[in-house]
């Protein structure tokens, strides 16, 4: 398996050994350049589809490369290409920092062993429908893939209007933590969902934390609420062309949206509400008011 952090420098290295610029490799590929980027940047790394086509490519222009050379050290690499082992060990050292080589997260052992037990739960497509910060009583629409990667975890994208969000989604302790890059501007979001104990989640619902789109990049919490549309099929294609038309769809939330989510998405909040009773004191994603729900594998059971 490919260590992520490693990858866009021996990416980086097979491309100058190859003398091939990263349009190059896109065309030859027929995946989309701004992909290429973003393997090249560390933000995602190849599917195992994309990696096995990728490595075809690669032997055709330097005969005996393999799956397995991805998995060798820098040099290595580099010894394949017949090149000196100095040069990508500098080259290494350059690309750590960007790339936070070797960042230890507490809690990522749980997440994987979690993850390898549950990623079913929740790979599909989704839609999920939040207020906008910089058009108040403004609902909207963004559409998602969740799926596992080649590293066992999550991979989670969501995007809509022009922007695309690429991260992971951990699974801990009952409900899920993610976080999503900007393909472009590489802004940060962070989301808590309410996770579910059955065999297929349905229905999801948590909060964003984010900095709105607006002049100010307000700091900003607010509620989501995600409704699965469909599974992924197996196939990686497949899924991707999916995924692609996805992105097409409209993001404005006409009248179908539900009472139930309408009010759960635009509520009370603030001392006012509670000495009204008719809110919280603070904007929260209670297992109480919960909209997650599942269903088990067969169907009978829902909840």
């Amino acid at each position: 398996m490919v260590a992520p952090d490693a990858f866009p420098a021996k990416l980086d290295l097979v491309l100058k050994a190859l003398s091939m610029s990263r349009g190059r490799l896109a065309a030859e590929l027929g995946v989309d350049k701004s992909l290429v980027g973003r393997w090249a940047s560390g933000a995602v790394t190849p599917s195992a589809h994309s990696l096995e086509n990728l490595t075809r490519l690669v032997s055709s222009k330097r005969p005996g490369f393999n799956m397995l050379d991805w998995d060798r050290d820098l040099p290595a690499v580099a010894k394949v290409f017949g090149l000196e082992p100095a040069a990508p060990a500098a080259m290494e050292a350059k690309t750590s920092a960007a790339m936070v080589h070797g960042l230890k997260l507490p809690g990522l052992d749980i997440a994987h062993l979690v993850t390898e037990r549950r990623a079913a739960t929740y790979e599909g497509f989704w839609r999920s429908t939040r207020p906008s910060i910089a058009m108040p009583g403004q609902l909207f629409h963004d559409y998602g893939i969740i799926r596992r990667g080649p590293d066992g975890f999550l991979q989670f994208t969501m995007g809509g209007s022009g922007l695309l969000f690429d991260g992971w989604m951990l699974p801990i302790e009952g409900q899920l933590f993610a976080i999503l890059f900007d393909t472009v501007g590489q802004t940060p979001v962070f989301l808590i969902f309410n996770g579910v104990a059955l065999h297929k989640a349905t229905q999801l619902d948590g909060l964003i934390l984010a900095a709105a789109l607006n002049s100010a990049r307000t700091p900003s919490a607010y509620p989501v609420v995600m409704e699965r549309l469909g599974d992924l099929s197996g196939d990686r294609e497949a899924d991707d062309a999916q995924m692609r038309e996805l992105l097409t769809r409209d993001t404005n939330a006409d009248d179908s949206i539900s009472e139930q989510i309408r009010n759960h998405l635009i509520r009370d909040i603030g001392p006012s509400a509670v000495a009204a009773g008719t809110g919280e004191l603070y904007l929260l994603s209670s297992w109480a008011t919960t909209l997650s729900r599942g269903r088990s594998t067969g169907g009978h059971l829902a909840g």
